[in-house]
């Protein structure tokens, strides 16, 4: 295993990334969320700290910090969560969304290759503090190591193609894998095929939330392209996650599996007063699999898949 990973606290060894929880989402914070998604709004380092103590505890090393520009990240305060918890976080740079940037110009207006500059900017420069919403771009010493974009259908739209145009640059300038959102876990293998004509390799491509969809075919084909697949509704539909992870094991694909938790949700925050708790994916995966695949999903998988490419 070489290479090394970029987090928000400087390049790490890929081999001591440790058990990696592949999509997370720690600070949720935007003048937007706050007023009209009040149950994805993750604010407080205080809360954040706490909810991922207990992962620490129960072993988890890494966390991919899923929200990209201008949805509200914080660069500072993701920083001052790793610093306090011990977790290495890996920040997100790319657009999600639509509903995120209602009030965000820049978003809606800027052609793939300038999106694809603040984007570059994000993975070699820093991220700017104020997230691309003041005045003017600040930009600290956190920088991100993972380019996320998200599609709503399977059938792509002109928004689509200029964000995953813009990934494909970023990913050709700096060597950072691709994480995506597909919405209710469907259009993954059309996202597949637009990086690919894109000269986006499926190797370094990872599709979140396609656990949403039992159809075991649908996750085959996807996984016979060589991308991966982020499972991430095992704290919402634990039976469906673990049927597939055990359906696409014995297919062959277990190199090809991430797993986290999509935790955006107050709900699932244990100290919060939600339930089961972020902590309680990777216990799961403990009690329920051999120590082996646990290690090869967890700790050997998102290595690989995370570390940079050095020909970039």
């Amino acid at each position: 295993m070489t290479g090394v990973i970029r987090t928000i606290g400087g390049d790490l060894p890929a081999e001591l990334a440790g058990p990696v929880y592949a999509h997370e989402h720690l600070i949720v914070d935007s003048p937007l969320v706050a007023e009209t998604m009040p149950d994805i709004h993750l604010h407080s380092v205080e809360e954040a700290r706490a909810e991922i103590q207990t992962c620490v505890a129960a072993g988890v090393r890494t966390m991919v910090d899923a929200m990209p520009a201008g949805s509200g990240r914080d660069p500072e305060r993701l920083s001052r969560i790793s610093v306090l918890t011990g977790m290495r976080v890996v920040a997100a740079t790319g657009l999600h969304t639509e509903k995120y940037y209602v009030d965000v110009e820049w978003a809606n207006e800027e052609t793939a290759e300038q999106l694809a500059g603040r984007f570059i900017a994000d993975v070699v420069d820093g991220i700017d503090k104020h997230d691309y919403r003041g005045e003017a771009i600040e930009r600290i010493m956190a920088r991100a190591g993972v380019v996320k974009v998200a599609t709503m259908a399977a059938e792509l739209t002109a928004r689509d193609r200029r964000l995953f145009e813009a990934a494909a640059l970023t990913i050709a300038a700096t060597g950072v894998p691709i994480l995506t959102h597909t919405e209710g876990g469907q259009g993954g293998y059309e996202q597949i095929e637009l990086l690919a004509d894109l000269g986006v390799s499926p190797e370094r491509v990872a599709l979140s939330h396609t656990d949403k969809v039992a159809d075991r075919g649908y996750h085959g084909a996807m996984l016979e392209t060589g991308a991966l697949l982020c499972y991430d509704q095992g704290l919402r539909e634990p039976e469906q996650t673990l049927e597939l992870i055990e359906n696409m094991v014995e297919a062959g694909f277990s190199g090809q599996l991430l797993l986290g938790t999509d935790g955006a949700r107050r709900a699932l925050w244990s100290t919060l007063g939600g339930s089961p708790g972020l902590s309680s994916l990777y216990v799961m995966m403990r009690e329920r699999f051999d120590p082996a695949l646990v290690e090869e999903v967890f700790i050997t998988n998102p290595a690989v898949y995370l570390a940079l490419n050095p020909e970039s």
